[in-house]
């Protein structure tokens, strides 16, 4: 699904009136009514309902959502507000239809002082005062009358966004000033801002409501950012042949676990091997030897020369990928085998956490990394890389866009939306995952799935697209057994054939 800006929507929007073709108040009562079909859906006409309408066609939504509550009996008091004296169209032509129904309880135009409802805890506000359109932060009064609502006990459902919250970027807006929504009711797709954790807090449930824009100018539109859907991933994947041997099925190397940290050498090993790979080599130091041969009997080891640490860098001409970070420790030899061993690798690559950490701690290095690596950091091993982005999500994200453009590899940074930077500057979101994978070792279950899925052929984007989901969906099927409390990554593998099979289904 692709995610479009605030301009690409109201392109999309009038494409949609002029080839359908649809008059804009006559799109406007679609929404409405896809709108008032979802509040009506959870509450009953016994629930009283403050509707606050805005100038411009937010606005003009809810006051038709207004209308239509209130010809289906609810008790509906409705404020627009119009202190400037300038409503768009379609919101003059609803605040007449508004006026006009005579099951409306109160209807109140504010176009100077305001004096407020009380707002009590068994009462629905419904929110549809500023919408995708918003381009500054909330001041003046708009500013005071968010901050009432939110101090109100009422439940809040935003039409389309939230009041107050930008459609893109938030970087300096003022979050005191932002609706504070317990369900958003989004017009036809997700907005870019909904992917951004620290704008969690406004968003509250999602729900997405299909209002039937026109389809082709939505597939033949370009977009630079797109999330993740079932069928993206079973397109992508790749059949396995009757005729299969583990010769054909692609051979992994990974480069993992220091003393003491063998537990992530054998999930991302465990891993590794139930996304399909072939044959799976763990590179690790000595002393983790028996403790792999247990825990992981299908893997080969190689040993390092040293007891407790990764000291020099391998062969890999025989690999057909490598992943190399998961507990490997920060040694100084390590570090030097590491930037050897990315060097001359030819084969893909997958750097993750004390790959990563080491690569932080020599940035000049990074210059030097291969075209077409993948960086699978969270968000403080990517600030340890670039910078600490004291300006939020958003921040983040084009800051890992920007360095995969300019060093031309692959950033997938890791969070509740994961999002994959891609060199030609495109974004990826993943749609799956639950904070039950908030758990030691989950990073490293990500980089053996990724790992194989690179050996056995597929290139680093699809790797990483089909990678992260499917990890994401290992994860959604096992809290449906176990719950996310007590998840754990071992959990994950457990579950990725499960994945795999409704990916196959």
């Amino acid at each position: 699904m692709k995610i479009f800006t605030s301009t690409q929507i109201r392109e999309l929007d009038r494409y949609t009136m002029e080839h359908e073709p649809i008059r804009s108040i006559d799109l406007m009562e679609r929404a409405a009514k896809a709108l008032t079909a979802a509040i009506t859906e959870r509450w009953t006409n016994r629930t009283p309902i403050v509707v606050f309408a805005g100038p411009g066609n937010n606005g003009g939504d809810a006051l038709a959502v207004a209308r239509m509550l209130a010809e289906k009996d609810y008790q509906v008091s409705t404020f627009l507000f119009n202190i400037s004296n300038h409503l768009s169209e379609d919101c003059i032509t609803n605040r007449q239809r508004a006026k006009d129904t005579k099951k409306m309880k109160d209807f109140t135009e504010v176009t100077t002082q305001f004096d407020p409802p009380i707002l009590e805890a068994n009462m629905l506000v419904i929110d549809g005062l500023f919408g995708s359109g918003l381009n500054k932060p909330l001041a003046g009064g708009f500013a005071s009358l968010v901050k009432y609502i939110n101090q109100s006990p009422s439940t809040i459902v935003s039409i389309d966004m939230p009041s107050g919250l930008m459609t893109e970027d938030n970087t300096y807006n003022i979050s005191a000033n932002i609706i504070r929504a317990d369900l958003t009711l989004t017009l036809q797709m997700k907005k870019l801002a909904f992917m951004m954790p620290d704008n969690q807090q406004f968003i509250g449930e999602l729900r997405i409501l299909d209002i039937r824009l026109n389809q082709d100018f939505i597939k033949l539109t370009e977009s630079s950012y797109s999330i993740l859907e079932e069928n993206d991933i079973r397109a992508k994947l790749k059949g396995r042949d009757d005729f299969a041997h583990k010769g054909t099925m692609g051979s992994a190397l990974l480069i993992a676990g220091s003393y003491g940290m063998a537990g992530a050498a054998i999930l991302a090993s465990q891993a590794c091997l139930r996304t399909g790979v072939g044959k799976v080599t763990v590179h690790t130091p000595k002393k983790n030897y028996n403790v792999m041969q247990i825990a992981v009997p299908e893997a080969v080891m190689q040993m390092d020369h040293e007891e407790t640490y990764f000291s020099e860098a391998v062969d890999a001409e025989d690999f057909d990928a490598v992943g190399i970070g998961p507990g490997l420790g920060q040694h100084e030899n390590s570090a030097i085998a590491l930037i050897t061993q990315l060097r001359r690798s030819q084969c893909p690559i997958v750097v993750d956490a004390d790959g990563l950490n080491i690569l932080a701690s020599h940035r000049a290095w990074l210059q030097q990394l291969p075209k077409g690596i993948i960086m699978t950091p969270h968000p403080k091993e990517f600030d340890r890389i670039a910078g600490t982005s004291c300006n939020g999500d958003y921040e983040r994200l084009h800051k890992a866009s920007e360095l995969a453009q300019n060093l031309q590899i692959y950033i997938l940074l890791k969070g509740h939306y994961s999002a994959l930077c891609t060199p030609t500057g495109k974004i990826i979101f993943n749609s799956t995952g639950n904070s039950g994978m908030a758990t030691a070792g989950s990073g490293d279950v990500l980089t053996g799935i990724i790992t194989a899925l690179l050996a056995r052929g597929y290139h680093a984007c699809d790797a990483s697209v089909v990678g992260m989901y499917l990890h994401g969906l290992a994860g959604d099927l096992a809290i449906k057994d176990l719950g996310k409390e007590s998840l754990i990554a071992g959990d994950i593998i457990k579950y990725l054939p499960a994945a795999f099979k409704r990916l196959n289904e």
